[in-house]
């Protein structure tokens, strides 16, 4: 199972009970540095708090699991909508 996978396996559940859905999970590498992109949605606006919110569910949930080795950055962000 790829990593990517297994993240959203370990985080998807607990962030459903919040009414956040895990859209999309990345492991890329960018100038150098290794990211864990997670992208969220939810019925509603996700803002900057939503993002804070989803962060402080899945940091204590990757920590505990110690998947990654290398130091990374976990960048929660929301799902482009584009104009409507």
């Amino acid at each position: 199972m790829k990593l990517e996978d297994k993240v959203r396996e370990l985080i998807s559940d607990k962030l459903q009970e919040v009414s956040i859905i895990v859209d999309d999970v990345m492991y890329v590498i960018e100038d150098g540095n290794y990211f864990l992109r997670i992208v969220i949605d939810k019925n509603g606006v996700v803002d900057i708090d939503t993002c804070v919110e989803a962060t402080k569910i899945i940091n204590p949930i990757l920590d505990e699991a110690d998947l990654i080795k290398n130091a990374y950055i976990l960048d929660v962000t929301s799902k482009e909508r584009g104009e409507e």
